[in-house]
């Protein structure tokens, strides 16, 4: 099958606020397709950019030059069961990965809340989930496979090419484009659910007790109100015992996506409704428990579409810069309609990850799409970067190379880096200036 490029339509993100008008389009179907998509696109004085599927809230992926879709890169190439690993390739919809690996008996150790994203696109802007001991998905890569600037195929691992490795894990797009990646893996096993309404006073004083207590995790507050959605997992030895078709229907399509649309759509019309709204929403969650299998236990269905700022915080903060938000929009006249979201993470050794070097916790703001979004956002950075904080690489934030290399003590290693592999800028964008520096 060979290569298709054509002339391009305006490209636009998931959440819509982003687009983007490439010269051209290439859609290339093996390696050496899209090294020499590189190679042309240098030629032609273009710059180039791989995109997933548009779920990054900034303009990571965004180009005037050459957009790769690795929509024919995807599959599984190899598993190793001796070694615990399976190569993948990097157009790969994690929803189609967590899907064939169930079938090999297989599952990632952690992942994020959605699976919709492309395996590179996840990983090279550091998605992550929520956990004690088990980290981002970029850190579950034991070795990559990436197209360099010059149109070389360059293999990364512990062993081989360690400095590319160590930054290449999560490398915004800005040291090559990603082929194939290798993950860790482990067979499969079960998680126990146990979601629970808690209210924002108790869970807070709790937080380092449930972290410390469970493998997994997280809270939801809503905004207005006293009230919080928390949600542990843990692993099981069973039995399976997933949500009835009924009432998993009612959680998560008809409460979290349909009801939720509605209200989101009332509140961003009305703005004054949104405390009463939110006190309605924050009491529509019961409690249930369920065991499953991981990725139908660490994702949910996400069909409200909105914008998210999310920062990394030193773990120790996060109370604190929780509460802060909690008080800042108690005093303003912001009404904002989605719950704020709390994750943990380890301290990992990917040298731009959000967790490098430090226990993590995540703090994600949103709105509904097509709300007012700036004074919100606004108010929320600057107590997240008070403490310190690291923005998600592909959330809103406005945060540039000279704040980011205050927060990253190797931030000088993957500039250096970059410097080497791409001297003349190939795959630089507007974001990638912004955050990396010239």
């Amino acid at each position: 099958m060979a290569t298709t490029s054509r002339t391009a339509s305006t490209w636009r993100n998931w959440a819509g606020n982003v687009t983007a008008r490439p010269v051209r389009e290439v859609t290339p179907a093996s390696v050496d397709e899209l090294a020499e998509a590189v190679r042309r696109a240098a030629e032609d004085g273009l710059r180039v950019k791989a995109v997933g599927t548009g779920h990054s809230f900034t303009a990571v992926a965004a180009t005037d030059g050459v957009l790769i879709r690795p929509d024919l890169l995807t599959g599984i190439r190899d598993i190793d069961r001796a070694a615990g690993t399976v190569t993948v390739e990097a157009g790969t919809p994690l929803k189609r990965l967590n899907v064939a690996l169930a079938r090999e008996g297989l599952s990632l150790t952690n992942m994020g809340d959605i699976m919709e994203q492309t395996v590179a696109g996840a990983t090279s802007t550091g998605t992550h989930g929520t956990g004690r001991d088990s980290a981002s998905t970029a850190a579950q890569i034991r070795a990559l496979e990436l197209v360099t600037a010059d149109g070389s195929r360059l293999i990364c691992s512990e062993k081989e090419n360690p400095e590319v490795f160590a930054a290449a894990r999560l490398g915004l797009g800005a040291l090559g484009v990603v082929t194939a990646i290798t993950f860790a893996v482990e067979p499969v096993f079960l998680l126990t659910a146990r979601e629970e309404p808690m209210a924002f006073d108790r869970v807070t004083a709790e937080f380092d007790q449930h972290f410390a207590e469970n493998e997994h995790f997280e809270f939801y507050w809503f905004p207005h109100t006293g009230n919080c959605n928390t949600k542990r997992n843990n692993r099981s030895v069973g039995p399976a015992a997933p949500p009835g078709r009924v009432s998993g229907w009612v959680e998560d399509e008809l409460l979290s996506n349909g009801l939720f649309q509605v209200a989101c759509s009332l509140g961003r019309a009305v703005p004054p409704v949104v405390p009463a709204v939110a006190r309605l929403s924050s009491r529509a969650l019961s409690a249930r428990t369920y065991t499953d299998i991981p990725y139908k236990v660490f994702t949910s269905p996400r069909r409200v579409r909105f914008l998210e700022m999310e920062y990394a915080l030193p773990r120790e903060a996060a109370v604190t810069a929780l509460r802060e938000v909690k008080a800042m929009i108690e005093r303003s006249p912001l009404r904002v309609s989605f719950p704020v979201e709390v994750r943990t993470a380890p301290a990992d050794d990917v040298t731009l990850s959000t967790a490098a070097g430090r226990e993590t916790a995540y703090i994600a703001a949103h709105l509904y799409k097509g709300t007012p979004h700036r004074a919100y956002f606004t108010a929320v950075e600057q107590i997240m970067t008070a403490h310190g904080g690291r923005p998600h690489w592909g959330k809103a934030h406005t945060r540039d190379a000279e704040y980011l290399a205050g927060v990253y003590p190797r931030f000088g290693e993957f500039t250096a880096l970059r410097d080497r592999l791409d001297p003349d800028r190939l795959f630089a964008n507007d974001y990638l200036r912004r955050v990396l520096g010239d």
